[in-house]
């Protein structure tokens, strides 16, 4: 990867504290996995920001190679890779994920 490909994916993943690289973005996401994704921070009342990746293929691949993460939606929270929507709908039902942003969004 590139050295601006990695400065702009580090500018979008740091742009927010909760990020999520998907299809579509979260008032029309583009497939079934971003959908809960969106609805999982809709639930909590997260607030969050998303970059579509089928508008921009270099950042398509590029989170890819990233985060060594084969697939899309990818989260971050506070700059750090949190996984996609299996972990994310895991951790959603743990109660793992809401600690983890309760925390991260508190500081």
């Amino acid at each position: 990867m590139d050295d601006s490909l990695k400065q702009r994916i580090d500018g979008l993943v740091n742009s927010s504290p909760v990020f999520v690289f998907m299809k579509g973005n979260k008032l029309m996401p583009q497939c079934g996995f971003s959908n809960n994704i969106v609805q999982i921070f809709n639930s909590l009342g997260i607030p969050f920001e998303t970059f579509d990746v089928l508008s921009d293929m270099e950042i398509r691949q590029g989170v890819k190679d990233y985060s060594e993460w084969p697939t899309i939606p990818q989260i971050y929270i506070k700059g750090e890779f949190i996984g996609g929507s299996d972990i994310i709908i895991e951790m959603y039902h743990s109660g793992e994920l809401r600690e983890k942003l309760e925390i991260a969004l508190s500081c």
